[in-house]
This record gives C-alpha cells, sequence and structure tokens, in this order.
C-alpha cells in the first residue's frame, strides 16, 4: 500500500501542475467583470483601498462608459487638488495618482483608461485625465452643473474603458514557460522512475550480494 501512495504521489504533482497552468491562462472571458478598487487623495490626506461594485468596474474585452460617484474627501474646501488612483484586475495593475479636481480646467475631467489583452490575459493597463467631449456634455447637460456644484457630492466622473488585443506571440516568453515547464515536468518524471525502480535496486543488490557470497564459500583452496 505504501508504494503505490508513492507511485501515485508524482503523477499527482503532474495533474496539479497541468491543471494549475491550464486555469491561470482561463483568467478571464469575454463580458466578465475585472475586479477594481480606487482610492482617493486631498490635502496629503489618502484614504484606503475601496472595492468599486461592478457596474462600474472594466467589463473584459467590452469598450464602455461608465459614470462612477466620488466621495466628498474630509475636511474638503476646494483649495487642494483632489486626485483618484486605481488598482485593477485580479493582477493589481495600479494606475497612479489621477488629478480630477482643480486641475487647472474648467472642463469637467474624463478618465480616459487604456486596457491591453491577449486571449483571456490581462496584459496592462494605462489611464489619463482628459475634458470631457462637448458632445456628450450636451447629451448630458446636468453632468457640468452637479460636477462644479460645491454642494454636491457625490461627484460624478465619467471613465471611459477602451480595450486593446494584442495577437502577437511573445517568442521568448513563450520559450522560457516551455522550457520552465519541460524541466519542471523532467524532474517530477525523474522522481516518479525512481521511486518506481527502488524496489527493483534493492532486489539487484540483495540477490548480486548473495551470489557473491554462496561464490566466495564455494571455492576450494588447493595447496
Amino acid at each position: 500500500m505504501a508504494g503505490s501512495r508513492k507511485l501515485l504521489n508524482p503523477l499527482s504533482l503532474i495533474l496539479y501542475c497541468l491543471f494549475t497552468i491550464d486555469s491561470v491562462s482561463l483568467a478571464y472571458r469575454p463580458g466578465d467583470v475585472v475586479p477594481m478598487s480606487k482610492a482617493g487623495q486631498y490635502h496629503g490626506s489618502r484614504t484606503v483601498w475601496h472595492d468599486v461594485i461592478g457596474k462600474h468596474c472594466p467589463i473584459f474585452a467590452v469598450n464602455r462608459d461608465v459614470l462612477i460617484p466620488i466621495e466628498k474627501p474630509s475636511g474638503y474646501t476646494g483649495a487642494d487638488p483632489y486626485k483618484l488612483s486605481f488598482q485593477i484586475g485580479r493582477e493589481k495593475f495600479l494606475i497612479p495618482w489621477l488629478l480630477v479636481i482643480n486641475r487647472k480646467s474648467s472642463e469637467v475631467p474624463l478618465i480616459d483608461v487604456h486596457l491591453r489583452y491577449s486571449g483571456n490575459d490581462l496584459h496592462g493597463v494605462t489611464a489619463r485625465v482628459v475634458d470631457m467631449p462637448h458632445h456628450y456634455i450636451e447629451t448630458h447637460p446636468d453632468i457640468r452643473k452637479q460636477f462644479w456644484d460645491p454642494q454636491n457630492w457625490p461627484k460624478r466622473v465619467l471613465i471611459r474603458y477602451t480595450w486593446e488585443e494584442r495577437s502577437e506571440i511573445d517568442v521568448s516568453g513563450g520559450f522560457y514557460v516551455l522550457f520552465g515547464s519541460g524541466l519542471l515536468l523532467s524532474f517530477i518524471l525523474a522522481i516518479y522512475v525512481l521511486q518506481s525502480s527502488q524496489d527493483k535496486i534493492a532486489r539487484f543488490v540483495k540477490e548480486t550480494v548473495a551470489e557473491t557470497t554462496s561464490s566466495s564459500e564455494g571455492v576450494v583452496k588447493v595447496e
């Protein structure tokens, strides 16, 4: 029974490695909500990270615009810049601090988020703050009024999620992944072969020692 468990362990490890590699490669599917959290900074004070609800998060491989609420920071007077930072995806891609209030512009801000992906994997995120297009303000006239009203909180800032698919093959990266996977599997197989041959090697050594002893005892000394 102990010997059978030894034989199963390496095989189970191989299956586990293959399953893990497969599960990682299927991190996202088109239409999945990509988790996101945000933090704010005002007058040198920063908030903790807060999870963003799904309807305001990116949707994998889907271009869209959403209005995200921005809460009033503690001690807000309107005199200092108000910045936001985001972490996107399970990989936690960090978007550095973005200036959204008191940014020396009379236009309503728009956060332009650009996401790069290939297959089912999110590869990177960049973001910048730009002026909201006039055509959007014309179709949503209350946005300008509400954003500049000092008494109106939470503010609502438009985020535009744009996805870029990258289908090129990373030859060097693929080589290292294959090499590492092959080396790992070779090591596991070597352990498996060693464990499966352990009893045979022990029996061979035992029989060899027994034959050598018998031969020594059967030699007749002639004078």
